[in-house]
């Protein structure tokens, strides 16, 4: 079964999220937007939320925890050097620590987010409008069966209302597939 995308394009991202407020109000299901650059105010106007700064979080501890066991154990338990009557477990800790918790916060950040979404080396990038990538914004509305011809030109006359350029109907490109946690 084909899938039909109702997109509208937008020049200015003020307009994008007039647009996009506009749709919520009329309850019009918002399947995806691209833009090519992240605009401020989007994901709470579509009331989309992240664990991301808490993995982070947690994989900091992960890696502050690790990395103190591992500079204990090292320092004290398995060769400990005795200096002018320092003590083992010295402050000498702090910078390794701070530059590894860095490293492994990031590490295990950015690999999280590659499997999360299922990017990887070999996958075909899928575009809604190439023009996403270079200074165009979009919102995408998946066509419901359903709809009838007033619905339809409602919704265009909604996006256009509100900023697009264009309004668009087309063909869901193969192996796009959208993937959302409800």
């Amino acid at each position: 079964m084909e899938i039909i995308n109702i997109i509208g394009i937008y020049n200015d991202p003020d307009d994008l999220i007039k647009g996009v407020k506009k749709v919520k109000e009329e309850g019009i299901a918002i399947k995806n937007i691209f833009s090519p650059f992240p605009v401020h105010g989007l994901p709470e106007i579509l009331g989309l939320e992240t664990r991301m700064p808490l993995l982070t979080f947690l994989y900091g501890v992960f890696g502050a925890s690790v990395t103190f066991a591992f500079l204990y154990w090292t320092s004290v338990v398995s060769y400990p050097l005795k200096f002018g009557g320092k003590p083992l477990n010295s402050l000498s800790f702090i910078i390794i620590m701070f530059v590894l918790v860095i490293f492994v916060s990031v590490l295990f950040t950015f690999l999280t987010f590659f499997i999360r979404q299922k990017i990887g080396p070999g996958k075909k990038a899928v575009m809604i409008d190439k023009r996403t990538i270079d200074d165009k914004f979009a919102i995408v509305i998946e066509k419901d069966p359903a709809f009838t011809m007033e619905q339809l030109i409602k919704i265009s006359n909604i996006l256009r209302e509100n900023g697009a350029v264009e309004v668009n109907e087309e063909i869901q490109p193969e192996g796009y597939k959208e993937e959302r946690d409800e």
